[in-house]
């Protein structure tokens, strides 16, 4: 069980620049609420350009040692960063959780997840090869080389207040780059707590910063036109990606976006239900619909169409609500007042259109941000649930007769992050799975996110991976030496 003293260690309410806890320097705060009670739990600075053009200055002096460093000292740095990580991470959870809402199994889950990809880069660290290509003179050599790309920002979501930060951030690190983190507005405390234990783990002043504000646009901007910033990574709305892609352009800097989704949940005639029933538990509810590769619209087979959605919506009326502290909780609260009134109006516009309630529908009695997990029947291509993320509680089930059906109705969007389906038929499985136009596809399995696989969308849904040996490349130029004069 954590102790006073970690909370007292972890608990941060300002920046952390070159080593440093720093606040605004135009002096101002925001307020930090718990979603599941509406407390302010903490005031962390409210900081805007000229703070964060200074974070950037910062890291880029401290990118001229920290890129000299040796994949040894770096992976040793990282990897007592992961087992502070895993030492704290009961302290950590209770903080993600205040500040989320999600329940705290989930958050320590979460930071389990998080330190996973500290603890890989760390190894990866040291797997940053290049090549001895054959020449076509006897003269010459020709190498190849990697070095890291240089300054990177992140700018990194609420849902995944840990994890979204350390499948960038550690990469980063590990090429030998420096980073200016800005964590979402909603959950600065749990990116404030990484900076302490980074400093613990010795990482030296500049190499990891993290820049708080309560209005994302004007931090957004310096992270994504600074001359000095070499590589943004985001993770969050397409809209905003899209804005960040042509903020970048003109310094025509590396990218990576993980941005918005619409899974498909496709559940074949000859599917095990049971199976896709749990798959289909894990994979909408957790951290109460607010992931971007949460099963979006459930495409089930006209046969076992009824019999899918009756125990779906019995898990669903089944299950737990409440504040994520407590115990039992299975779904906590939506993050804030607006995420309940999306998620209504895509349930209002689906019942206006024929959709059948069974189970939920409204916002739960217990008032606030919570809502009650629903099930949608008898849905359509017209209603807006069919095409909008809902990052919400809300399983809509779509029928279908054929495969080419469910398949057209799976890729019937902007967007390819991921999808999920249940088939026991191997010639299906293969079919099906290279017709998906999706990045990840999971097939008989409901939760697929794992340091060791490429994590990364399609489409409208982004470009990069995060995660696995493709991650680290994300960070590090290829440099081309040919030598000459050699015989």
């Amino acid at each position: 069980m954590p102790t006073s003293q970690d909370h007292d260690l972890l608990f941060k309410e300002a920046c952390y620049v070159d080593g440093c806890w720093t606040q605004a320097i135009s002096g101002k705060r925001y307020q930090v609420l718990n979603p599941a009670s509406g407390e302010v739990i903490a005031e962390v600075p409210d900081c805007g350009a000229q703070d964060t053009e200074q974070a950037v200055l910062k890291a880029h002096q401290a990118f001229q040692g920290w890129s000299q460093t040796t994949v040894k000292q770096r992976s040793q740095i990282l990897r007592k960063w992961f087992d502070l990580i895993i030492d704290h991470q009961q302290a950590i959870a209770e903080l993600m959780t205040k500040e989320c809402g999600k329940p705290l199994a989930e958050s320590v889950g979460e930071v389990n997840y998080g330190a996973s990809f500290v603890e890989w880069f760390s190894e990866e660290a040291k797997r940053a090869y290049g090549d001895l290509i054959p020449a076509p003179f006897a003269d010459r050599k020709i190498l190849v080389q990697k070095q890291p790309v240089g300054v990177c920002s992140a700018i990194t979501p609420w849902n995944f207040p840990l994890a979204m930060i350390t499948r960038k951030c550690a990469p980063a690190i590990a090429a030998g780059c420096t980073v200016v983190v800005k964590p979402a507005e909603a959950t600065p405390l749990t990116a404030l707590a990484l900076a302490e234990l980074a400093e613990q783990a010795g990482m030296p002043s500049g190499v990891f910063n993290v820049v708080t504000a309560s209005q994302g646009k004007e931090v957004g901007e310096v992270l994504s036109t600074h001359p000095l910033i070499r590589k943004i990574s985001f993770t969050g709305s397409t809209g905003v990606g899209k804005l960040l892609l042509k903020q970048s352009a003109d310094t025509v800097k590396r990218v990576s976006m993980e941005l918005g989704g619409n899974a498909p949940f496709i559940v074949f005639d000859d599917a095990d239900m049971d199976k896709a029933i749990e798959g289909a538990m894990a994979s909408k509810y957790r951290n109460t619909g607010q992931t971007c590769v949460c099963a979006n619209r459930f495409i089930v087979h006209e046969d076992v169409y009824d019999e899918f959605a009756q125990r779906l919506a019995e898990r669903s009326a089944a299950m737990v609500v409440g504040n994520g502290m407590d115990d039992g909780v299975q779904q906590g609260p939506l993050i804030n007042q607006a995420a309940v009134d999306k998620v209504q109006s895509l349930v209002s516009d689906a019942v206006e259109k024929g959709a059948h309630v069974l189970t939920g529908g409204k916002p739960h009695p217990l008032g606030g941000s919570f809502y009650q997990p629903t099930v949608l029947t008898e849905l359509n291509q017209e209603m807006s649930i069919a095409q909008e993320e809902i990052f919400g509680p809300v399983c809509p089930i779509f029928k279908f007769s054929t495969d080419q059906e469910a398949i057209e109705i799976a890729n019937s969007t902007p967007y390819g992050l991921a999808a999920y389906f249940y088939s026991q038929n191997i010639a299906r499985v293969w079919q099906v799975a290279t017709a998906l136009d999706y990045g990840m596809i999971g097939i008989n399995e409901g939760i697929i996110s794992t340091e060791l696989a490429p994590f990364g969308g399609m489409k409208e849904s982004g470009m990069g991976r995060e995660g696995s040996k493709y991650g680290l490349d994300e960070y590090l130029e290829v440099k081309y030496l040919c030598m000459g004069g050699l015989a």
